[in-house]
């Protein structure tokens, strides 16, 4: 199983202390206020909802969509969907696509996002993150639409994971996915800070939806996952509130790391870094309760998120200030 952030129980394991700032994430630490679900949410077998199929496809704009287990569900089943095939994968970026890309006899590359383009013409699939995770790189609509096109005249796949696209809606290309060939992976997790809800949902063309669903099978979304999201999605005013929040603590992150010399890149869920020293930095922020995303090889150095409370904040900058120091 690969390395992922939140495992705070193996932070409290390896240095004895529970009062932790979780910074490993990228999730919104100010999550949608979740409705009690109902005593049905919790009897019945949970068949899919069609109110929340509605307005998912009004949220994200997206023709039709599939709702899965998180996205996680969506990345280890899209591979076996397709005979070997020659896939290209963004790099460095969200580890668990060119994982499981490589289980399913595919001949998987990984490569760098400046490279993508001549990889297009090369390859029957091509994996992107957008925006990506951790370093934050991004693609434009239309060179994914253009990509995507070309894949598609050789019966192939542009797989576009928006997991984090929730703060920048004009990169989105789930409008579009109901053209063969593209298929586009959205989070609820992320932006609405509903990770525990383990909902996502695929964009593409019915065709391809109805065969992953054959795939993953019955009541892959749990009753109430189903009743807090729908409440989530409809939330026009949650939303746009969280938007400008998330952009005015994105925007201070920034700032903060750049007053002590980190010139960073991301979101504003997260920033990244190259750290050169990232084992070191890792350890440093440890030892006073701060957890951040360490990553040891691809995109070697760190990712922060954002801390959900002022106290957080200030011991975050302390903690900067003394690695300033040395």
């Amino acid at each position: 199983m690969l390395e992922h952030g939140g495992n705070l129980r193996d932070a409290a394991r390896r240095y004895g202390r529970d009062d932790w700032i979780d910074l490993s994430t990228g999730v919104n630490p100010h999550s949608y206020p979740a409705p009690a679900p109902s005593p049905a949410a919790w009897h019945r077998l949970p068949e899919p909802d069609p109110e929340l199929l509605a307005a998912a496809c009004a949220y994200y704009r997206a023709p039709a969509l599939l709702p899965v287990a998180g996205t996680q569900a969506a990345i280890q089943a899209l591979p076996r969907l397709r005979a070997p095939s020659r896939v290209a994968v963004s790099a460095p970026s969200y580890a668990e696509h060119a994982h499981h890309w490589n289980l399913h006899g595919h001949q998987r590359t990984l490569v760098p996002y400046a490279a993508l383009e001549g990889a297009v013409d090369s390859c029957d699939v091509v994996v992107v993150v957008n925006p990506n995770n951790p370093t934050g790189e991004t693609v434009t609509p239309e060179q994914l639409l253009d990509w995507a096109a070309r894949l598609h005249a050789r019966g192939g796949w542009l797989v576009v994971d928006e997991a984090f696209g929730d703060t920048t809606p004009s990169l989105s290309v789930a409008a579009h996915a109901g053209q063969p060939g593209l298929i586009v992976l959205r989070s609820v997790g992320k932006f609405f800070g509903l990770a525990g809800l383990r909902l996502g949902f695929v964009a593409a063309e019915e065709r391809l939806l109805s065969a992953l669903a054959d795939l993953l099978g019955p009541w892959t979304i749990s009753g109430p996952a189903q009743e807090v999201a729908l409440q989530a999605l409809r939330d026009t005013r949650w939303q746009q509130d969280t938007q400008a929040c998330l952009k005015v603590h994105g925007y201070r992150m920034s700032r903060l790391l750049l007053a002590y010399g980190i010139a960073s890149a991301g979101t504003p869920l997260f920033r990244w870094w190259p750290e050169a020293r990232p084992e070191d930095f890792h350890e440093h922020m440890a030892r006073r309760g701060i957890w951040c995303r360490l990553f040891r090889v691809a995109a070697r150095g760190i990712r922060v998120g954002l801390p959900a409370t002022e106290p957080d904040w200030l011991r975050l900058e302390q903690a900067l200030h003394e690695w300033s120091k040395g």
